[in-house]
């Protein structure tokens, strides 16, 4: 299962992200803010991260930039969950270095199968079995 960095300012979003992504077998890492989310993405090395827009102390474009302009962390996959969603938010969001788009208020249904098709190849998926690691 995979490490999952959430930046996330309000609890009861970033609550019902880590409770869902437990619930699937993955370790959520949680920040509220853009600064500490950065602190973890360098101490954890996280498979991905979720990362809201609106952020205080550096928003998620400045998380963006940050990440993406670093060798040793721009293949981390950037997904922003935001309630963004007018005409072009989505285009402007990719552009600036995200690498997917999950809309709120999530649908705690599909929340983890969306997350987790932007899981690199390697990190274990709830929906298959891990394969056993012996040669």
């Amino acid at each position: 299962m995979a490490r999952i960095l959430i930046i996330e300012d309000n609890p009861t979003n970033l609550q019902l992200m880590v409770y869902l992504l437990e619930a699937f077998g993955h370790t959520p890492l949680e920040a509220m803010d853009g600064e500490t989310g950065l602190e973890l993405v360098r101490r954890e090395s996280p498979e991905l991260i979720l990362c809201d827009i609106h952020l205080p102390s550096l928003d998620g474009f400045g998380v963006a930039r940050q990440l993406k302009s670093q060798p040793g962390l721009r293949a981390i996959p950037l997904i922003a969950v935001t309630a963004l969603a007018m005409v072009g938010d989505r285009d402007r969001i990719l552009s600036a270095g995200f690498d997917g788009y999950i809309a709120k208020p999530i649908a705690p249904e599909t929340f983890v199968a969306q997350v987790e098709a932007f899981l690199p190849s390697t990190a274990a998926s709830s929906s298959t079995p891990p394969q056993d690691a012996t040669p």
